[in-house]
């Protein structure tokens, strides 16, 4: 059996939660290691900054696993018995990898939200007309699915507004909206809005056409309390 790389390759990675996590402790994601490294975290700075690792960890196993899948039907290895059987244990093996990576982030979610609920109260982020409008068609119903023949990822919502799979990784990352991993993609993942992303829309519209340079968003809500050596 292949083994995904090691920790290494694991620490240029990033994850989902990445923006939602420097937001909340004022540090980047390799500060936020650092300091763990040199123990200087408080206590729940410190269990989310090795829960985010594991995750991190995992996301390159899915990484791998996902790779490895595209090469065996890529059309290299000779379409035969060895080679179904190769990718009907790559796919098991990406499912698995898949399973522990929601696990993991479940994990970093719970220890991120006290930190998040700990910081103080902030005005709502402002976003581009193009995000905004995005976050508009959500809230008509939105769903992320997979073409079957290009296997390109979009999300269609009830105002029939196309979303890119960019933007809604980008949207992710700011917390602003949040999709449903319980379902597969072929079905259609639901994608709703956060609590962020509702306080968006509640907040002034944003002027100027979409595609426009989002107005500066303010800046981090605190640092990681830090321990005395």
């Amino acid at each position: 059996m292949t083994s995904p790389p090691g920790p290494a390759v694991a620490r240029r990675l990033l994850t989902a939660l990445d923006t939602r996590i420097e937001t909340a402790t004022g540090h980047s994601i390799e500060q936020l290691w650092q300091h763990r490294d040199d123990g200087l975290l408080d206590t729940p700075h410190a269990a989310l900054a090795d829960a985010h690792r594991d995750l991190v960890k995992s996301e390159t196993g899915v990484t791998f696993y996902r790779v490895l899948l595209a090469r065996l039907a890529s059309g290299e290895f000779p379409v035969d018995t060895a080679l179904f059987a190769r990718i009907a244990r790559t796919v098991d093996q990406l499912e698995e990898a898949a399973e522990e990576r929601d696990t993991r982030q479940a994990r970093v979610v719970a220890a991120l939200e006290p930190i998040e609920a700990a910081a103080p109260r902030r005005g709502p982020r402002r976003v581009s007309a193009k995000d905004f409008a995005a976050l508009l068609a959500i809230t008509q119903g939105a769903k992320l699915h997979e073409h079957l023949l290009t296997q390109r990822l979009a999300v269609a919502t009830g105002s029939r507004t196309r979303i890119s799979y960019h933007q809604l990784q980008r949207l992710e990352e700011a917390g602003l909206v949040h999709r449903d991993t319980s379902h597969p993609v072929h079905a259609g993942q639901p994608v709703t809005l956060t609590d962020a992303g509702r306080a968006v829309l509640a907040a002034p519209r944003p002027a100027g056409p979409p595609g426009t340079t989002p107005a500066a968003v303010p800046a981090p809500a605190s640092a990681p309390v830090l321990r005395r050596r």
